[in-house]
């Protein structure tokens, strides 16, 4: 009688962590890497692969925000010759000065963001000043939703949005590619399925 080995018990769960050609479609124009904030009490970016946003979510960013800091400043003006009033300055300035402050920190904030995806959860992290990270179990995903505007499309980039039995752990994705928020959703609802179904 010959002795055969124990062999591992093979593991049906699928691995949401993309392989090498997958991956590349999260990767296509994207940012090289998270820039994390110079603080000593940052959270850290632990082990695995972050993949980041398109490049194309700040130039969506920054024109949104022009228009509506041109849109403003020019009925302050419209405003101001219309009536002969400066008081129309004083919302219109809050307003344009928060804009300016967007403006300015909208490419470096977009680099903040990134998402992991780990054997058992996506991780989710955004934030310079405000530092947020948010692990979500595939097991408690119910709905994995993809919206983009007009804009958006021009762009060719796409929202992600996970819903999840608790609220305070939804994860919005914002600046993804088209082609990366579909492959995307495929993954986490493949492997949500397997987690529930208990394979």
């Amino acid at each position: 009688m010959t002795n055969t080995p124990d062999l591992p018990e093979h593991d049906p769960t699928p691995d949401p962590r993309p392989a090498e050609s997958a991956a590349s479609v999260l990767d296509d124009a994207t940012y090289d890497r998270i820039l994390e904030p110079r603080s000593e009490g940052r959270l850290p970016l632990g082990d695995g692969t972050w993949h980041q946003l398109a490049r194309a979510y700040v130039r969506v960013q920054l024109i949104s925000q022009g228009a509506v800091f041109a849109l403003v400043l020019a009925a302050a003006i419209v405003a101001q010759a219309i009536t002969g009033v400066f008081w129309q300055w004083i919302p219109a300035g809050i307003i344009l000065l928060g804009t300016g402050i967007g403006l300015l920190i909208t490419p470096r904030q977009a680099r903040s963001f990134g998402y992991q995806l780990r054997r058992d959860d996506l991780v989710f992290r955004r934030g310079i000043l405000w530092q947020r990270v948010v692990a979500v179990p595939y097991g408690r995903m119910q709905l994995v939703d993809i919206t983009h505007g007009p804009l958006d499309r021009g762009f060719g980039i796409a929202q992600l949005k996970l819903v999840t039995a608790a609220a305070s752990t939804g994860v919005t994705i914002p600046g993804l590619t088209q082609g990366a928020a579909e492959q995307l959703r495929d993954t986490l609802i493949d492997v949500a399925e397997t987690r529930r179904t208990g394979l």
